[in-house]
Formats: C-alpha cells, sequence, structure tokens
C-alpha cells in the first residue's frame, strides 16, 4: 500500500489512513516528492519531515516519488520521457534534498508509474537500487523483476466511484488466485470517504485471502502472496 502527495495541506488525511492500518498491522510505502505542483518545498515543510521520519522508524518505506512535478507537462510523469543526461541531474538534486533532510531513501517510485529507458539507466547510476513502475517492482542490482501491476486512485488512475468498486474487486481476485497485490492512492483522495473506504475494503479482502502486508524494499524477496 502506497501514498503519494503528501505535504502539510494533506498529511492530516494521511494520518488517520495511518491510523487505521496500523489497527490492521499494514505498513505503508510512503511515496515523497521534494516539490510538488502548487509550490510546496518538502525542506520548508519541517512537521511533514518529522512525521515522516517518525514512520519511517515505525516500519513504513520513504520512497522516492520525482523531484519537481510543478515542471512536469500536464498528464506525463515527471520521468515518463527524460534522456538519461536530465534523468540524472532531477535524481542528483532530489536525493540532495532528502539527505538534507534525513530521509535519504534507495528506492525509486515513478511518478505517474511510467519511466523513460534513460530514467532507468540513470537511476543504478546514482546508487538507487529498486525500481518500482506500473508493471512490477525492479531489483536495480541484480535486474530482476517481480512482475504485478499496480492500481490506485488519483496520479494517473481515474478517481470515480465506478473505479473505485472496480479496484476493490480486482484486489480481491488477485488475492484470491494467490497474486502480489499493489495498491496506491494520493494523499488528495484519502480525504474524501469514497476512495479512502474503498481502499481500507481492498486491503481487508486482500487480507482475507492471506495477503501478507509488506512495504518497498531493496534486499529481499517480495513474497508470492503479499499486498504492497
Amino acid at each position: 500500500m502506497s501514498v503519494s502527495g503528501i505535504s502539510d495541506r494533506t498529511c492530516g488525511d494521511v494520518t488517520e489512513f495511518c491510523r487505521a492500518l496500523d489497527a490492521r498491522n499494514v505498513a505503508l510505502s510512503l511515496l515523497v516528492a521534494p516539490r510538488q505542483k502548487n509550490g510546496y518545498r518538502l525542506e520548508s515543510d519541517p512537521r511533514t519531515i518529522d512525521w515522516l521520519t517518525r514512520r519511517r522508524a515505525e516500519g513504513d518505506a520513504v520512497v522516492l516519488h520525482g523531484f519537481d512535478a510543478a515542471a512536469t507537462k500536464q498528464r506525463r510523469g515527471e520521468f515518463a520521457a527524460l534522456p538519461a543526461h536530465e534523468a540524472n541531474l532531477r535524481l542528483m538534486g532530489a536525493d540532495r534534498v532528502l539527505e538534507h533532510v534525513g530521509l535519504r531513501t534507495r528506492l525509486f517510485a515513478a511518478p505517474g508509474w511510467t519511466v523513460s529507458s534513460g530514467t532507468a539507466l540513470a537511476l543504478p547510476r546514482n546508487g538507487f537500487r529498486l525500481l518500482v513502475d506500473l508493471h512490477g517492482i525492479t531489483d536495480l542490482v541484480t535486474g530482476e523483476t517481480v512482475r504485478a501491476r499496480v492500481v490506485g486512485i488519483g496520479e494517473g488512475f481515474v478517481t470515480e466511484p465506478w473505479w473505485c468498486r472496480t479496484l476493490v474487486l480486482s484486489a480481491e481476485r488477485t488475492a484470491r488466485r494467490g497474486g502480489i497485490v499493489r495498491l496506491a492512492v494520493t494523499a488528495k483522495q484519502l480525504g474524501k470517504v469514497g476512495p479512502r473506504q474503498a481502499m481500507l475494503d481492498a486491503i481487508d479482502l486482500a487480507l482475507m485471502h492471506g495477503c501478507v502486508p509488506t512495504v518497498y524494499r531493496w534486499g529481499s524477496a517480495v513474497p508470492a502472496t503479499s499486498a504492497a
């Protein structure tokens, strides 16, 4: 289970969601971007930095989720079409910010869930060890990919009620078949009753069918039946 778009404006809704997941013993992968489209800058938000630091210490994962969404063309993920040298510059900038605030990570989740071939080349050159995209989870050291498609609400996924219902059914079907359930939601959507409940329903069904909760991490195999 991953959450993106975390900032001072959304941290309250994410915190409430975390409480619900803590009661289920489900850890979160927190997708963090140093810059967001509304002018947000992570390094100027000590309360969110403290919250992220505390959550990571309690077992959540911090995953780099781009650098500067404000510079991205509409409907296109920030790293979706970058050549290697441009991806390299953005990765270096993002890495410096996270290191400065004490949240450095070797995990990368593609904004919009799509990466260019240039980005895929630049990631290991900058020390990243895990790439998470739309279709799978790739160990950048060994090159091995675990195939599992992510489904979510917001950030490239629709948010309408019919999709929320579809997401829940998809999670149940995948879990029932012994697959890997990958769920994603934007923090903004957690402030809405429908999307938030859909995520909780999907998690509950995955757990009911035997999924083992986990976070994105490098160096350990993804279980055959898991929820990320």
